[in-house]
């Protein structure tokens, strides 16, 4: 199990809080009710082992706030998404099914067997991530069936997304940043917090909740960021900063041992050529001690000793090995929370805002280098996907929330 839970980690899929998950599988439970009905919808039965399985699924995928209700109501919506499809008349081939089942293993660097094993290991039946996989399947297969021709993407709107107008003028932003802290222990905890920062509307809230809850190193200005030039941000976060209007905040963002926020405070063009990259160097020196006194007092006088990331091999000198890393990555390749951090540096600029997996050591993370890349073709592709499929994600809630509306449903 900690495998898998290093993998997804490492893919960015954000897993954690296997240590709570093992007492869960191992815990005895009152087998008398584990078929008792926890929910009827329309005429079919959603029953607590049901429930109980969903939900130790939703904490392997650190879904944020993976709780009894937000299984239920996962649960509810999936046997809406499952007749809804089956009344279309869609139904997945053995072949659909077993390569559904392959691409999510792979999102943790597994087989299927291997993922199935891994569940296996958390209490979780191969027939729950089956059942998981086929409903959202044939759900994705439904909308693309009813909506795919209504979705016209037009090229000023990709070019909206880019950050250029024709491909020549960029964007910048003006963000506020909350990170929240949500080391296994403190899961349940940082949930709560996520769900209360999630309903920020103005700039001055978002701002006290930074304050008070978050982990970087802006809180002291509110989580207000200086501008930045948009393509320099996470390209998973680019659509969604330019999904916003002004005072307006992102749904939570898993990130490796914590929940990230964004707001959008304001949005201008500038005037200059859109700049893109095609792989970002990075170092990342690990000091003991997390974010203790003496762990951070080590960063601030590393930070005076270092100017660029070769550097940091002379810190390093006659340490273990694994202490200090640099690497090249493609952008899409960077895991989030490292990337979000490399967002707001130049080269040669530093970040002490993370902590290990394991919250024991401090990252001292520097930006060695950015490698621009001037083909805009590709780049306008993705977007043009991004953006189709965020409209049929607008469809697809439209299409549930209806579902919702017209069902009977009752929960015991």
């Amino acid at each position: 199990m900690r495998e898998i839970t290093k993998k997804f980690l490492a893919r960015g899929a954000f897993l954690a809080g296997f240590a709570f998950l093992s007492l869960l599988a191992g815990a005895p439970a009152d087998a008398q009710n584990l078929f008792a009905p926890a929910a009827y919808v329309n005429d079919t039965v959603i029953t607590e082992f049901e429930v109980q399985q969903r939900q130790r699924f939703l904490q392997i995928l650190n879904v944020p706030d993976a709780t009894r209700e937000a299984a239920l109501d996962a649960l509810i919506d999936d046997r809406l998404r499952a007749r809804a499809a089956a009344d279309a008349g869609i139904e997945l081939s053995d072949e659909q099914i077993i390569a559904g089942l392959d691409e999510f293993s792979s999102r943790a660097d597994l087989s299927r067997q291997e993922f199935i094993a891994a569940l296996g290991q958390a209490g979780v039946s191969e027939e729950t991530f089956r059942d998981f996989v086929v409903t959202n399947t044939a759900w994705r297969d439904l909308i693309r069936a009813l909506y795919n021709p209504r979705v016209q993407i037009s090229e000023s709107e990709i070019d909206r997304a880019l950050g250029s107008t024709g491909g020549r003028s960029g964007l910048r932003v003006l963000l506020s940043e909350i990170i929240i802290p949500a080391p296994p222990p403190r899961a349940a905890e940082a949930a709560a917090i996520a769900e209360r920062v999630a309903k920020s509307n103005s700039i001055e809230q978002f701002s006290a909740f930074a304050r008070q809850y978050s982990a970087t190193a802006s809180r002291d200005q509110g989580g207000k960021l200086p501008w930045s030039p948009l393509e320099q941000l996470p390209p998973a976060i680019q659509p969604l900063i330019m999904a916003l209007s002004p005072g307006e905040v992102t749904a939570p963002l898993p990130i490796p041992g914590g929940i990230a926020f964004f707001q959008l405070r304001d949005i201008e063009e500038t005037g200059r050529a859109r700049q893109e990259y095609s792989a970002i160097e990075y170092a990342v020196y690990h000091i003991p001690g997390g974010r203790s006194p003496e762990a951070l007092a080590r960063a601030a006088q590393i930070r005076t000793q270092v100017d660029r990331c070769d550097d940091l091999y002379g810190v390093a000198k006659g340490q273990p090995e694994q202490i200090l890393s640099r690497v090249t990555q493609t952008p899409a390749e960077i895991p989030q929370d490292i990337a979000i951090e490399l967002s707001k540096l130049d080269p040669g600029e530093v970040s002490t805002a993370l902590t290990g997996s394991d919250g024991r050591s401090l990252r001292f993370l520097m930006l060695c280098s950015r490698t621009a890349v001037g083909n805009q073709e590709a780049d306008r592709e993705q977007v043009l996907n991004a953006l189709r499929q965020r409209r049929l994600q607008g469809y697809s809630d439209q299409l549930l929330e209806q579902l919702r509306a017209d069902a009977r449903i009752s929960r015991q």
